[in-house]
Parts: structure tokens; sequence; C-alpha cells
């Protein structure tokens, strides 16, 4: 029993609060960049930070975005064709829950990347950071690749129902990731060759630590990814507590698959988790990274 709360206490449950989020639950580093750690320019321009949070301000000006409601339903419709071969994945036995779904083709077996763009289900709850940025940032990535006519495939998955249907949720590990389960479930499940989830990216002052869950060689090479393309104070060493997300019904399945989340957000399921958190250098520092990461492990075919 002792360990099961010194687990929770470190590393908590993913979309999980000890009391629901309210407006005036802001701590003041939460307000504004002003105090936060710079975060460096990258230096390589492969991948645009400005448009990537471009994309996050429409999805976020659609409002809050609850799995199955009409407003992440308008969500799904404006996200899939902004992905190359975009396509709507209807989730089975969940009615009106859909996956967003892109690929660049290629030989062999694809590289998957995610991000949720559904929200919680709480009022007023709008989502930039979790996960409007990291949407943004899959979709600009998307583009990108795209462009270049990459030779080797890499799917692009905006999963919806990450977030449990009820807040606080009753089981998160039960009633969470019904996007992501879905796909693993699926064909994608038996041919991906790794995942990469995006989720916490946009804040300022971005630091992302490897997470517990996430595999540990393929996270070694984000870190020389990072540092390669002038970021790696971005992601330093040291490890935070295991997170459930999207990467998880992954994982279970033995495919080596990582997530980059900034776990410390003050605003974490709180209805000021608003665009004026968000940082296109943070969320430009991230795509830059996995941008050079894609292009490492397509060489290591």
């Amino acid at each position: 029993m002792a360990g099961v709360v010194i687990y929770f206490a470190v590393a908590g449950w993913p979309f999980i609060g000890d009391r629901p989020p309210s407006a005036d639950a802001q701590p003041a580093h939460a307000r504004g960049a002003a105090d936060a750690v710079p975060v460096p320019a990258a230096t390589t321009d492969r991948f645009d930070g400005d448009r990537a949070l471009a994309t996050a301000r429409r999805l976020v000006a659609l409002g809050p975005r609850p799995a199955g409601s009409r407003t992440a339903q308008a969500a799904a419709e404006m996200l899939r064709p902004l992905l190359p071969r975009g396509r709507l994945a209807p989730l089975p036995g969940r009615p009106g829950l859909r996956n967003v779904v892109g690929e660049v083709a290629g030989h062999g077996r694809p590289i998957v990347v995610i991000a949720h763009y559904d929200t919680t289900p709480v009022v007023g709850y709008v989502g930039a950071n979790n996960s409007a940025a990291a949407v943004g940032a899959v979709v600009e990535l998307a583009r990108r690749l795209h462009a270049s006519r990459s030779a080797a495939p890499v799917v692009f998955l905006l999963t919806d129902g990450e977030e449990a249907p009820d807040y606080p949720p009753k089981d998160f590990a039960a009633d969470g990731l019904r996007g992501s389960r879905a796909a693993a479930a699926g064909p994608l499940g038996r041919i991906a060759r790794e995942v990469i989830v995006l989720d916490f990216v946009g804040q300022h002052g971005l630091r992302i630590r490897r997470e517990g869950n996430s595999d540990a060689a393929l996270w070694s090479r984000l870190r020389r990814a990072a540092a390669a393309v002038g970021v790696g104070a971005v992601f330093p060493a040291g490890t935070q507590g295991p997170i459930l997300d999207d990467h998880i019904p992954f994982r279970d399945r033995g495919i080596p698959s990582i997530d980059l989340i900034d776990f410390d957000y003050p605003c974490w399921q709180r209805t000021c988790d608003t665009l004026d958190k968000l940082s296109a250098r943070s969320i430009d520092a991230a795509g830059e990274t996995v941008m050079e990461l894609l292009r490492r492990e397509r060489a290591r075919r």
C-alpha cells in the first residue's frame, strides 16, 4: 500500500488531478513567460514553430473538445485535410469517436507519430497545451515530411478519446486512451516500427525528461537528435515518473515507444490551459528534434 501511495505521489496518473480544475487556480508562473527558463533556438530550420502554433490556435478557437462532442467532430473534420492522405477512422464500439490518420508512404514498417486532439470534459477547458500544441506540431511534421518526399513511411495519428469520459476519472487506466487502444489493436499495432507521442510540448520554458514508461534506447537517440539541432538543454538527463499516455497500448505490444511530455505544468487539467501559455519557440524545439530523430531513424533502416 505504501508503494502505491508513493507511486501516485511522485508520478501521478496522466490527466487525473487531485481536485477539479478551476479558473482561479493559476500559480504565478503559469500566467506568463517572464520567469520561465529560456528555450534555446534550434540551429536547423526544417520545422516551422509559428505555423504549428497557428494550427493550435485554430483548434483552441473551436472551444472545448470532449470526445464525441460536436466540437470534437468539427475538430476532426478540420484536421483531416491537414494531413497527407488524411482520413477519419471511427473507433469500433465507440459511437461518435474518430481518430484522424495521415501518412507519408514508403517501404518498410512505419514510424508512428501521435498527438491527441480531444480535451478533458470540464466546462471551459480548451486544452491549449493539452494537447492542441502537440497536434499543431504533428500537423507541421506531416506537412514538412510530405513536402520532402521521404522514402521511409511515417503514419500520423491524431487520437480521439485519449482523455477519460469523466473528470476526475473513475478509472483512467480502463477508460482513457480509447483512440490509441483502437489503433494499436488494428493493423497499425502489427506493423509499427516505433511510436513517438507528443503531448505537453508547448509551454514556456519547456524541459522534457524521459518519462518512465518510454523506451530508454529510443529516448537516448531522441536526446542525441536534440543536441544535434542545438536544443539539447530542452531534453535534460534524468527520468520523470511513469505516465499513462497514448504510447502505452503500443508499448504493451512490444513496440519501442516514447512520450514527449513536460508534466511540470501548473495548468494541467485547469481552465488556465489557454493560448497565452504556449510558446512557438518551445513547439519549434520539440518539432526540430523529432524531425532530426525521424531523419536518423530512417537512416538506421
